[in-house]
């Protein structure tokens, strides 16, 4: 029988927040809040994380998830997500029918996201689903040392906006057939709308940490 599995890429050697994966977040290692929240789901019957980092391993290990360990040669600064997942794929002795990727980057996920979000994929009948926030931005370019309006036009309201979206990185569901043809995202996948204060959280720095804790201790009980 085919398996839903999570998978969580972890690699060291971050250089702008150091050790950012395994940074203590409200009480937990960073990437534990991504394996917690993938253990509770009784749609998912693993979680494996893929990293290259002895410290990572034993934290990961230490909340429940099982790990692989992700060969240098796809460790790199520039790695893109998609080879560590479809080498967590090649690793696997059993099939797999979709893939739950969960960014350690972005920790904090509304309760009720995944199960509305896998069954929303099964309903669509898509290849991939992913989390998209929308944008309430007046955005635009600068060219010559002038601003050009991107989305707006001057005077116009934001309500009155065009509709933009960024995809969050919440969450991915991928049929393993699509990673195993090289995406993640097709084009034909189907964006799952989320708004919730979670969606603004993605750590790269020390300010993004920071912003983490505050969010997450005000909405945790969302």
């Amino acid at each position: 029988m085919a398996k839903t599995i999570a998978v969580i890429p972890a690699r060291g050697g971050s250089k702008r927040l150091p050790k950012k994966n395994i940074l203590d977040l409200n009480g937990k290692p960073l990437i534990a809040h991504s394996i917690l929240y993938a253990l509770a789901q009784k749609e998912i019957d693993d979680v494996y994380v893929s990293t290259n980092d002895p410290a990572i391993k034993t934290v990961a290990l230490t909340f429940g998830a099982k790990v692989i360990d992700r060969p240098e040669a796809i460790s790199g600064d520039h790695e893109p997500t998609i080879t560590s997942v479809q080498h967590v794929l090649e690793r696997l002795d059993f099939d797999v029918d979709q893939v739950v990727l969960l960014q350690a980057t972005n920790p904090l996920r509304p309760k009720s996201l995944f199960t509305n979000a896998f069954k929303h994929f099964l309903e669509q009948q898509t290849d991939c689903l992913f989390t998209v926030t929308r944008n309430h931005d007046k955005l635009g370019h600068i060219q010559n040392n002038r601003f050009i309006p991107f989305n707006y036009t001057p005077g116009q309201r934001s309500q009155d906006l065009k509709p933009l979206f960024f995809e969050n990185g919440l969450l991915y569901i991928t049929k393993a057939s699509a990673i195993k043809k090289g995406f993640i995202i097709s084009e034909t996948g189907f964006p799952f709308e989320v708004s919730h204060p979670f969606a603004s959280v993605d750590i790269d720095t020390a300010e993004d940490f920071e912003y983490a804790n505050f969010v997450l201790k005000t909405y945790h009980h969302e």
